[in-house]
């Protein structure tokens, strides 16, 4: 006697040879070689352009509540309340705008503007959290620390162009 074959296999013993393929697919870090590190131009000129962004969505908002609160005599302090209204707000639109774009791109907006990205030192994404917490959290705790700004900096001009926040958050600012 001859077995026959079982006309209707089950479909996870012969899968469907037209279907798209099923691979789990990561993004790939870029090797370290194909990396260019940021010039310290580009980083200053975003790290200033940065700073005026947020004066520009913060401080001055507040500003203009005083001012006005001053000129005006205002004892009661509703324009004071008004800028601070102003200032909280700006505040969180500058917030959404900025962890919006660093999640998506690792980009803030005026590292965007200047074409530079921060990456971790293996040129794999850096995480939202990492860039927030180690590059900006705690570089700003150790910014109590005297002189620990302008240690911070000038250590950009080392061969790997990595200031201190850099080797806190394994981190590398790169071109985009």
């Amino acid at each position: 006697m001859s077995a026959v074959p079982n006309p209707r296999p089950s479909p996870s013993a012969n899968p469907n040879p037209y279907a798209p393929p099923r691979a789990r697919v990561r993004d790939i870090a870029a090797p370290k070689e194909q990396l260019v590190l940021a010039e310290r131009s580009s980083r200053l000129g975003a790290a200033i352009v940065d700073g005026l962004i947020f004066a520009a969505m913060v401080y001055i908002p507040m500003g203009i509540g005083v001012a006005m609160s001053a000129v005006s005599g205002d004892e009661s302090g509703v324009f004071a309340l008004l800028g601070l209204g102003l200032m909280l707000a700006g505040l969180g639109v500058w917030l959404y705008m900025t962890l919006k774009q660093l999640s998506a791109t690792g980009q803030s907006l005026a590292k965007k503007y200047f074409n530079i990205k921060i990456v971790r030192s293996d040129g794999s994404p850096a995480s939202l959290g990492n860039i927030v917490w180690k590059r900006n959290v705690v570089n700003a705790l150790l910014g109590i620390i005297p002189l620990y700004g302008i240690i911070d900096v000038l250590l950009i001009f080392g061969e790997e162009r990595k200031c201190l926040h850099d080797k806190i958050a394994d981190t590398i600012v790169v071109e985009a």
